[in-house]
């Protein structure tokens, strides 16, 4: 564990007792640069000059001090919109971070050789085009191609990331896919909730492919590094160029975004994604960008509406499907190794459903039910 000084709340705690950086040095007896250092991170306090600092601010060394661990899982969501990501949210991910650890030894993955990433991502139109080209190339596809699920899923495959498709309903979520990478097995896993539209569901899978080819690109510049991968991948240049040429010279606004759904029908993606991708081409182009929202997001919603869920296409049934099949479905549609690496462990370590339902984030009663069909699973094998 690496330790660091609590900056903000030494900040706070300045404040609160009337001191700045300058008046602070002359109470401890240090350079005022030497309190500067410490609060930009760059030198930690020696301990006698750390005791007088927790005693001149009435913090404690717990308080004063965090640990930081350099092998701390780290966390990315695809989050449901006008949602605030907070620090319980980090800390419930993290927590199933740590228990995916014990199932790293069961991977199956390449142990000596890191998968391929890209060397210095950015979000410059040429760049991300030239990303995309590469990556549709790689699963034989062309550029006008439409992309499949199936495409994706063996991209995922080459890139060493564990799929782990999730019921998580599709309400009143936070995350509708999660993305952890574990720093110290440099393992990926990436849960997908099934519990969505069709056209939701293949842009998070193509935003997860982005992070998972730029692991070292975080916070909200990992987000908007993700989603305009995802768009480039989705619906590349010359997509993007005979969409906007075909609307631009609609007249009308709702004209146009008839014209916006019928090719994003064609496409099976989200009219949305044909909009920014169209203003992407025109942006570079240097020519007038289409103005629909937010007109267009009304129409969107009522597209959305009327598509079937995955889970609903997965498991024609209205309800929940039974343990078995949904097991099953999803190791024969996703190619994952999930579940076996997860029964691999459970059968070694005679571990109970708490580390099922920590690590997918399911309910206990669901929890005990995959924990059993994953044993009984292993011993008919067996």
């Amino acid at each position: 564990m690496e330790k660091t000084l609590a900056t903000a709340q030494i900040a706070h705690a300045m404040e609160a007792v009337g001191l700045n950086q300058s008046t602070l040095a002359e109470r401890l007896g240090v350079s005022r640069e030497a309190v500067s250092k410490w609060l930009k991170k760059e030198t930690f306090p020696k301990p006698d000059k750390l005791l007088r600092l927790a005693t001149t601010l009435g913090l404690s060394f717990s308080d004063l001090v965090t640990k930081e661990d350099p092998h701390a899982p780290v966390v990315a969501f695809r989050k449901v919109k006008a949602t605030k990501t907070t620090e319980a949210h980090y800390a419930h991910a993290q927590t199933m971070g740590k228990m995916l650890r014990h199932l790293v030894p069961y991977v199956p993955f390449d142990k000596l050789e890191m998968p391929p990433v890209l060397k210095n991502p950015i979000l410059e139109y040429s760049y991300l085009q030239s990303v995309a080209t590469k990556i549709r190339a790689e699963i034989n596809l062309t550029e006008e191609a439409k992309i499949d699920f199936i495409h994706l899923i063996q991209h995922f495959k080459k890139l060493q990331a564990v799929l782990v498709p999730v019921l998580w309903g599709n309400k009143n979520r936070h995350e509708n896919a999660t993305h952890i990478f574990l720093p110290d097995s440099m393992t990926t896993w990436v849960y997908l909730n099934l519990d969505v539209n069709i056209l939701d569901f293949k842009f998070w899978m193509a935003h997860e492919l982005g992070h998972c080819l730029a692991p070292d690109v975080r916070g909200e510049d990992g987000e908007d590094f993700a989603d305009a991968f995802a768009g480039a991948l989705l619906f590349p240049h010359q997509l993007a160029k005979k969409a906007y040429e075909d609307i631009s010279p609609i007249s009308s606004k709702r004209l146009q975004i008839n014209e916006i759904i019928k090719i994003a029908r064609e496409h099976v993606i989200s009219p949305y994604s044909v909009y920014c991708q169209a203003n992407a081409y025109a942006k570079d182009a240097g020519l007038n960008t289409l103005v629909l929202t937010p007109d267009l997001h009304k129409a969107s919603t009522v597209v959305n509406r009327e598509l079937p869920l995955v889970s609903k296409i997965l498991f024609e049934e209205d309800g929940p499907p039974e343990t078995a099949v949904y097991i099953e479905r999803i190791e024969q549609v996703f190619d994952t190794t999930f579940f076996k690496v997860l029964r691999e462990h459970l059968n070694e370590s005679k571990k109970g459903p708490g580390l099922i339902q920590t690590i997918m984030d399911v309910s206990a009663l669901d929890a005990r039910s995959i924990h059993s069909e994953l044993l009984q699973c292993h011993n008919r094998k067996s």
